[in-house]
């Protein structure tokens, strides 16, 4: 935990903010082994970034003192992440990382290749996508929250989503065996689509294709999604 993200129900009158969560409480008594009068960093959610002075912790509840508020957060990649739903032990390290590297529009779409019975999946209910959200702004000193959308069909993707989604910027495809190899250092406005684990099927493919997207690979290797996510996100930005 690099930055104390301070939510609405953390801050209190005065300048003060109270954490009474056993997550928060137990890294800053284990991990910073924090003290009152020790100076922390601390964001306010969707907003500023400074130093707080913890005034006091016990088992229960530690609290804060702000001190500044006046550093914005890091600049967000300019990318709308369109992601092909991951199994659930792999989604929620997918969203912790690419939180961390400043993604702040996501699409989680179902996919011939996704299991339809990732969609029951507890991490899809909305406090569990909040809690990996958090943990990825907290190891980036982040405090922009990202946006999630959850789209169950293929079609109705293609019909509904993806025509205002190109209009935001270019489309890359990523997927093995694409002529073009993924640009490097770009900085344009960009959608960029990542398939399951096996790849999009080639109708898929197809699809995107014909819709103006553009294809490109990462390379002979076939990467885990949490691998290639970080790998074309460093790559590209």
């Amino acid at each position: 935990m690099n930055l104390i993200l301070l939510e609405p129900h953390d801050v209190a009158q005065n300048g003060q903010a109270l954490l009474r969560d056993q997550r928060r409480l137990t890294h800053l008594r284990e991990v910073h082994r924090a003290q009152p009068g020790d100076t922390l960093t601390v964001g306010c959610a969707n907003g500023l970034i400074g130093k707080a002075e913890l005034t006091a912790i016990g088992p229960d509840q530690a609290t804060l003192r702000w001190e500044h508020l006046g550093e914005p957060p890091p600049p967000a990649l300019p990318v709308h992440l369109v992601l092909a739903l991951p199994r659930p032990r792999m989604l929620a390290r997918t969203l912790e990382h690419v939180t961390a590297l400043g993604v702040k529009r996501m699409t989680l779409l179902h996919t011939k290749r996704v299991e339809k019975s990732y969609w029951q999946s507890p991490e899809l209910r909305p406090e569990k996508i909040h809690q990996h959200l958090v943990l990825g702004l907290e190891q980036a000193r982040d405090t922009v929250m990202p946006s999630v959308t959850l789209v169950k069909g293929f079609r109705a993707f293609l019909d509904e989503h993806l025509p205002a989604l190109l209009a935001q910027g270019r489309g890359l495809v990523a997927h093995p065996g694409m002529a073009s190899p993924c640009p490097r250092g770009i900085n344009e406005e960009t959608v960029l689509f990542i398939g399951p684990e096996g790849g999009f099927i080639d109708w898929e493919v197809d699809q995107l294709l014909n819709a103006g997207c553009e294809g490109m690979h990462l390379g002979p290797r076939i990467l885990r999604v949490e691998t290639a996510v970080t790998a074309l996100l460093s790559r590209l930005f």
